[in-house]
């Protein structure tokens, strides 16, 4: 199948029931390997980017693979945006509601200079949570955030409204309805 006749949806495996009983798990794995449609994804999530970016925030674990790759198309910078106590230096962090709890991300201290025109970038958006405290971060290091991007969207779980809400531009490829 070519390139322009290729439907990345295809691509996404759905895992019922994982991690719980009821979840349709989205994953974005296999189309990563593949290599035309993982080229695709990269090219369509920057021909939805206008305007200068600096750096590319991408959300650990699987943010980092599409963010690395559009941080290159886009000639921009990979700022990591890790689960707290993974970076060497002094970092800044943020928490996050979960289901049962919280979790915290982090970026260092230094890896965003005030005024740096930043573009959010994960595979999947849920809730926003995640994303949420991601955006915090660039913020409170000064950046500008431009806007986020994802792969794949379940809007029924609110997290693309929630960001939208709080003034940030989202666009994804995908949207899987029910989930």
């Amino acid at each position: 199948m070519s390139e322009s006749h290729l439907d990345l949806r295809d691509l996404v495996r759905t895992i019922p029931d994982f991690p719980k009983p009821g979840i349709q798990f989205r994953d974005v794995t296999t189309l990563l390997v593949d290599p035309a449609g993982f080229r695709a994804t990269i090219e369509a999530l920057a021909a939805s980017v206008s305007g200068r970016v600096d750096l590319v925030a991408a959300i650990d674990a699987r943010g980092f693979a599409v963010g690395g790759a559009l941080a290159k198309e886009l000639g921009a910078g990979l700022l990591l945006v890790r689960k707290d106590g993974k970076l060497p230096g002094a970092t800044i962090a943020e928490d996050y509601a979960l289901e049962y709890g919280t979790d915290r991300l982090a970026i260092h201290v230094d890896a965003c200079s005030p005024g740096a025109r930043v573009l959010l970038v994960d595979d999947l958006i849920a809730t926003g949570g995640t994303a949420m405290a991601a955006a915090r971060l660039v913020e409170r290091a000064g950046g500008e955030l431009v806007g986020a991007r994802f792969v794949i969207d379940l809007p029924d779980l609110g997290g693309s409204a929630r960001l939208e809400d709080a003034g940030i531009a989202v666009k994804s490829l995908m949207a899987f309805e029910g989930d």
